[in-house]
């Protein structure tokens, strides 16, 4: 059985003492979160990610409940993704130039056959995808297959690239109906992070499916990579 260490079981307290609160109560209970620490014990040191999990009320088994998405937050996500584009022609430098880190066609496809994966997005032009297609074995199941869906299969290379490298996020709902995201950073400011979630609460709402019955948001929590869940009152 994992230990749990002694700054993980004050902070443990601490959580459950909150309850559910309403989003800037939320944020700022996060972030106050460790300075509650007793003396002695040690904060994290590094600054975590903060993400929000959303239960929803949909049956994530019925095609048509599916819900995904992505998006740019307004104050971005605190860290740049590296991008790698599939293109030829006059697409290669219009992605080098909105900073792909890498640019190219089967010569990259032949390197993610044998087993590389060190970029955090792919983005395919159209008349890429008889290249990128056989790579669905390899990137489907890291979530890295472009898709026109997700908006990573785009004639519009630079649009693409410039909102992954701000931090383009995407999400799918899981098999129990939850939704995970992330918000930012430990760092952001009280108000850039409220900022985000609101966008992306917003954003969840337009995607609730005609076929969702009784209610849609059931349960919202934001937590730090090395910080418990506080839990947010779902309107």
């Amino acid at each position: 059985m994992a230990t749990v260490s002694k700054r993980m079981k004050h902070l443990g307290e601490i959580a459950g003492k909150i309850g559910v609160v309403d989003l800037p109560a939320a944020v700022t209970s996060l972030k106050g979160m460790e300075s509650k620490l007793p003396k002695g014990v040690k904060p994290c040191k590094f600054d975590q990610t903060v993400t929000i999990s959303v239960r929803l009320g949909v049956d994530p088994r019925q095609a048509d409940q599916i819900v995904r998405g992505s998006i740019v937050f307004p104050h971005g996500i605190g860290k740049s993704k590296r991008v790698l584009v599939f293109a030829q022609g006059d697409n290669v430098k219009i992605a080098q130039d909105a900073g792909a880190e890498f640019v190219g066609g089967k010569e990259l496809a032949d390197k993610i056959k044998e087993g590389w994966v060190d970029f955090d997005v792919a983005i395919a032009t159209p008349d890429m995808m008889g290249v990128v297609g056989p790579l669905g074995r390899v990137l489907g199941p890291r979530g890295l297959m472009p898709s026109p869906r997700a908006g990573t299969v785009t004639a519009d290379v630079a649009a693409a690239v410039k909102e992954y490298r701000a931090g383009k996020v995407e999400f799918r709902v899981d098999d129990g109906g939850n939704v995970h995201c992330v918000v930012g950073k430990m760092s952001f400011g009280e108000q850039q992070l409220i900022e985000n979630v609101e966008a992306f609460l917003k954003y969840i709402r337009s995607l609730k499916p005609a076929t969702s019955k009784g209610q849609y948001i059931r349960n919202i929590v934001i937590v730090g990579s090395m910080t418990p869940a506080v839990y947010v009152t779902a309107v």
